[in-house]
């Protein structure tokens, strides 16, 4: 009989719980802000009105800290820039709540209630995270997995998920060596299994997962003893399937077709999602260009008064958009007129062709509001990958395998590639944006693209990977 083992949380579903504990936390603070004001809140701390006030105050510290990257499940950086989200967030949170608060007649909690409340939350989720990230890099929460496998597909684990923010859900208790691999995997982290001893060691070692990765399997994994090892409880995954999983990208460089025919997810093509997709863009659309035009006409004028008045304010390049299909796109202009003149060029740090108000909007993505009447006019969507110039894709295409099926969706204003790396500007930035746009394709979903967009708030207000 299979000895019985803990479950342990996934990482995804452990950042819920930290958003749940945070929530009542916040609701904790919000009835002592409500206690210590002078002004009496309904007599009485119950009824449906104040639980709409406590979801509403709740709901915007939440969205505060999602669109500072705070549930990023791979959130990295020191304890200081982990502050400095926090303070952002209740920064941010601040000011949508004396909006909110003031506007909205039902909700009539005072001043002074709400700014306690901000206060006592601050401290409360700092303290909340701190516990979080002790427990976090314990192995508390982190799977036990054993890799079958010391070669090069092996390795991937060792030369690219090698930093505590790639390994949260999982801990690597060791490489079992098999025939045809390589001697890749460092010889210290090498485990010596003889065969048939497969299935008493996962048993001894607490092994929770076992990740499939020689760099030959025909005919050279112990099936039987995995076989067993799958009915006593312990999950087997391929290493595509793992790196997938924990990385939230599709890993090309280890991808075979019959792993994508036979996988999970894509869709996107769905009539009903299409649908609720574009429903989507539209409404979006609307409320981002009621809010931000004033933004649009100050840029317009600041490119006006730098360059001259007879030079354009926006200029339109032609890109490749759904089904290979090409569409001009309209920007703010950020670069020098004959910015061109000698071709297309793939943009760079400190490029010169770069105006002083171009460095701006484009560190900020001003530049790219004007895409809106792209989705609007439904050449491009909100989320999705980004539109690359014909002059690239070509090449691209014939250098990078799967490049074209990225075409398979509308490219989008951000996406999941472009939240979770930096600026693309060579090839090789292209392969690895590619993953994160086939995962993004692979998995689309509207609380996907609700949470994209959400969390591109913090690339546009750090700066990220702009050039």
């Amino acid at each position: 009989m299979a000895t019985p083992r803990m479950s342990r949380l996934s990482v995804r579903g452990s950042y819920m719980l930290l958003a749940l504990v945070e929530s009542l936390g916040m609701v904790g603070c919000l009835i002592i802000g409500m206690s210590l004001s002078t002004v009496h809140h309904h007599d009485a701390i119950i009824g449906t009105i104040f639980c709409l006030e406590c979801l509403t105050f709740v709901l915007i510290v939440s969205l505060a800290m999602a669109a500072m990257g705070l549930y990023h499940t791979r959130l990295r950086g020191e304890t200081s820039e982990l502050l400095a989200r926090i303070f952002l967030s209740f920064l941010l949170a601040s000011v949508a709540q004396a909006v909110l608060f003031y506007f909205v007649p039902y909700l009539n909690i005072d001043a002074l209630a709400i700014g306690s409340a901000l206060g006592l939350s601050f401290i409360i989720v700092c303290l909340i995270r701190y516990g979080f990230s002790q427990i976090r890099n314990t192995s508390l929460l982190k799977r036990r997995i054993l890799v079958l496998g010391s070669g090069e597909k092996a390795n991937y684990i060792e030369k690219k998920m090698r930093r505590q923010s790639d390994r949260q859900g999982f801990r690597v208790i060791g490489y079992m060596a098999m025939d045809g691999d390589s001697d890749t995997v460092c010889v210290t982290k090498r485990l010596n299994i003889a065969a048939g001893e497969l299935q008493q060691y996962v048993r001894d070692n607490q092994i929770e997962e076992i990740v499939i990765a020689p760099d030959q399997r025909r005919g050279t994994l112990p099936m039987n003893d995995l076989y067993r090892c799958r009915i006593n409880g312990t999950k087997v995954s391929d290493i595509a399937s793992f790196v997938e999983q924990e990385s939230h990208k599709v890993p090309l460089n280890m991808l075979h077709p019959s792993w994508m025919v036979y996988g999970t997810g894509y869709q996107a093509g769905n009539y009903f999602n299409y649908m609720a997709k574009r429903g989507f863009d539209l409404i979006v659309s609307a409320i981002l260009l009621a809010v931000i035009w004033p933004v649009m006409l100050i840029t317009g004028l600041l490119i006006k008064l730098e360059s001259g008045p007879r030079a354009p304010v926006l200029y339109s390049q032609q890109r490749v958009g759904y089904g290979g299909r090409p569409f001009w796109i309209y920007k703010f202009r950020s670069m020098r007129e004959d910015a061109e003149k000698n071709g297309a060029v793939w943009a760079k740090s400190n490029d010169q062709r770069i105006t002083a108000v171009g460095v701006f909007i484009r560190k900020y993505r001003i530049d790219e509001l004007p895409q809106i009447f792209n989705i609007l006019k439904g050449d491009m969507s909100f989320v999705g990958p980004r539109p690359e110039r014909p002059e690239f894709v070509q090449g691209l295409s014939e250098n990078i395998p799967y490049y074209g099926d990225r075409h398979q969706v509308k490219p989008g204003l951000t996406g999941w590639a472009q939240i979770c790396y930096a600026y693309g500007a060579s090839e090789r930035d292209a392969l690895e944006k590619l993953q994160y746009d086939l995962y993004y394709i692979k998995h689309f979903s509207i609380l996907m693209d609700t949470m994209i967009l959400i969390q591109t708030l913090e690339v546009v207000l750090f700066g990220k990977g702009a050039r």
